[in-house]
């Protein structure tokens, strides 16, 4: 099987194109992204020279490019994870998240209706549910929820899930669409929260804590998440979405304050900021639907996982300083160009 990764030099994707790569030496994946601000192709070094691994630079709105791209590779399957996906740059811009985020979706979708793949994933996130109160545990969110966003991201993302829905029932595209909580483990962009304590604290510089700090997110380790598309690739139902969700709800003081301790930094550094505007409550996924149809279990409780998170920072620290201090942006043209 040939598998298109889009947006795989990214967190959630360059994990799961190694996942991949590593778990099913048979299969080709090719891992194609624009290398924006979050791209990096630090993250695929460990897979860049494996024999059923390749990497194409360009962007999912070139819509002659892709087109040339799938006439030339033959994929069997595609898993969208290029996105715009920063709640705060989405309010700062949100023109580039509607063209990645919707435009982007409709030309790959069009470029697997004519070429005839047989599976287009889709990536999407709890976000497009809207939030949930903090004084109802009770509530979570059911692939039946209503959509009701927040925020921009969020709302290109919701905007995009429906454009594949429409594209399956118009047209017989066979897409399936899973929508997670939020992801955390290695090569995470340092501008999200977990990544940003754990560099600020070893820094020994205040950290930015939106409001009270009170906001509940179900956190998720990312290996959890990439094999549980895996088997939504494997053994899901066409048209179908599934949630994906951690069991673990946490707000961002404890996170911080989890982070805090295992460094052995003090609470001091917390430093509490005016609040993000919209900024949604409490975000809790139920996976029962991927857990009894398909048989999938998280792996990770955050206990286990933020430590595990928290050694591998420890241990890369190159990586996460090459993007802090701007020099993994020279990587592809220092070690790529010559291979594409």
């Amino acid at each position: 099987m040939k598998i298109l990764v889009t947006g795989g030099a990214g967190f959630i994707g360059g994990n799961f194109a190694h996942l991949m790569v590593n778990t099913y030496p048979e299969d080709e994946i090719v891992v194609l992204d624009a290398l924006t601000y979050a791209g990096n192709l630090e993250t695929l070094e460990p897979v860049m020279d494996r024999p059923n691994f390749k990497f194409i630079k360009g962007d999912i709105t070139d819509r002659e490019f892709i087109d040339q791209c799938f006439e030339q590779e033959h994929f069997d399957v595609v898993v969208n994870f290029a996105a715009e996906s920063h709640v705060d740059r989405s309010i700062e811009d949100p023109g580039i998240f509607l063209r990645t985020n919707i435009l982007g979706v409709q030309t790959l979708m069009d470029a697997c209706r004519k070429y005839g793949i047989r599976r287009y994933h889709q990536v999407s996130t709890d976000e497009v549910y809207g939030d949930l109160p903090l004084d109802r545990p009770d509530l979570l969110f059911h692939e039946d929820t209503p959509i009701h966003t927040s925020s921009p991201y969020s709302a290109s993302k919701a905007s995009a899930d429906l454009l594949v829905l429409a594209y399956h029932r118009t047209f017989g595209l066979p897409v399936t669409i899973s929508r997670c909580s939020n992801n955390y483990g290695p090569y995470h962009f340092p501008e999200k929260l977990i990544p940003l304590v754990i560099s600020k604290a070893l820094a020994e510089e205040p950290i930015p804590v939106y409001g009270e700090g009170a906001n509940v997110r179900d956190w998720l380790y990312v290996n959890d998440h990439c094999t549980a598309i895996d088997l939504i690739l494997r053994k899901g139902k066409d048209g179908e979405i599934y949630n994906i969700g951690g069991h673990n709800e946490v707000s961002n003081l404890d996170v911080v304050k989890t982070i805090l301790k295992a460094l052995d930094k003090p609470e001091s550094l917390i430093h509490f900021v005016k609040d993000r505007p919209g900024h949604d409550l409490r975000y809790a996924m139920d996976p029962t639907k991927i857990e009894t149809e398909l048989g999938w279990k998280p792996e990770y409780r955050f206990e286990t996982g933020i430590q595990k998170t928290i050694d591998w920072y420890l241990s890369n620290r190159d990586w996460w300083e090459h993007i802090v201090n701007g020099e993994y942006q020279n990587y592809y043209a220092r070690m790529y160009r010559e291979r594409v």
